[in-house]
């Protein structure tokens, strides 16, 4: 029976999980973020600033759609800035009317520059101040969180926060981690990290991946620090309509790229396959040590691949390269939901 991962049905909505503007270190008012990212193709905008949850509905219409959320970081204690780990997550609001801020702070965690902004927010003032510490019982308990009340919740840029195995190893709770942020990638980061991702999988998480910008727009658009269209995710779903495109993110209904576009995925007869733009290559990546590549060979480029998946692999997920060596890549799928 043919199962399809991205839905049969539907529309591709490009979209940024990860957007700052001037509500916190952004150099662009919302407005401006809207018009260049339409401009570029996108239908789908989270505004997730620094430790401020502020809803832009006002400019979502019938070609767009404005997200909620916000970025929060918990750092490492010391005097340093450049030495210290810090873990960063965005919480992505699942329903339009959800704008009540978890983990909330009163006086602390705010960006100096942006103080204003705490007039403009909600939380529940009937709970405590949340303090944040830079332990995984801490962070885990901020995505826990995070998913109890309504957030659809990412771990970010692992690379650029100095964060390596023994941290991320221990977190839980987030729906979906950043295979690519360019936002770092343009600052000169390894911010590719499809190694991250298969650790976790392989360490039992049942998490997405997503790549994003992280754009503050701090540089000229000519630059090739320009921080933003680098990194996004395509979302299938029927229509561009605040919950029906989070009920797709909470799904799995997408996937991340840099560029290469992938048109169809599904599982049929114990075969994981794909069909995409032409490409210089497509790979097939499992739980367990397994790579299987098709390769473009006469120079047209390599358009569909299919690949054999065992039940004893224990995951699955597709990478598509381009000649420049940009790629778009799945989420894992499960053998044991794949076989069902």
């Amino acid at each position: 029976m043919k199962k399809y991962l991205l839905p049969q049905n539907g529309n591709f909505y490009k979209a940024n999980l990860h957007c700052h503007s001037n509500f916190s270190d952004g150099k662009r008012t919302p407005e401006e973020i809207k018009e260049e990212y339409m401009a570029h193709g996108y239908s789908v905008v989270a505004y997730t600033d620094h430790d401020v949850m502020i809803p832009h509905h006002d400019l979502t219409d019938d070609r767009f759609l404005a997200l909620t959320g916000y970025e929060m970081e918990v750092d490492e204690v010391g005097d340093v800035y450049d030495l210290k780990k810090t873990c960063h997550m965005c919480f992505i609001a699942l329903d339009k009317d959800n704008d009540t801020q978890v983990c909330y702070h009163r006086s602390e965690y705010i960006k100096p520059n942006r103080e204003y902004t705490r007039e403009l927010l909600k939380f529940d003032e009937s709970k405590p101040d949340y303090v944040r510490e830079y332990t995984p019982e801490c962070i885990s308990d901020m995505m826990k969180t995070g998913r109890e009340n309504g957030f659809f919740v990412t771990y970010n840029h692992p690379k650029w926060s100095l964060e390596n195995f023994g941290e991320y190893m221990n977190y839980h709770g987030m729906h979906a981690m950043e295979i690519h942020n360019y936002g770092s990638a343009s600052l000169g980061y390894d911010e590719n990290n499809g190694a991250v991702y298969d650790d976790m999988l392989r360490g039992g998480e049942r998490i997405y991946c997503i790549a994003a910008d992280d754009n503050h727009n701090a540089h000229d658009k000519n630059s090739r620090r320009y921080d933003s269209f680098g990194g996004f995710v395509m979302i299938k779903a029927d229509k561009l309509e605040y919950n029906t495109i989070t009920d797709a993110l909470v799904k799995g209904n997408f996937y991340a790229s840099q560029g290469p576009v992938i048109h169809e995925l599904w599982f049929e007869d114990g075969e994981i396959h794909i069909k995409c733009e032409p490409c210089d290559k497509i790979c097939a990546s499992y739980g367990i040590r397994r790579l299987r590549t098709v390769y473009d060979e006469d120079g047209k480029g390599v358009s569909e691949a299919s690949f054999k998946v065992e039940d004893y692999t224990g995951y699955v997920r597709i990478t598509v390269y381009d000649k420049y060596g940009k790629y778009a890549v799945t989420n894992a799928y499960f053998c044991d939901e794949l076989f069902k």
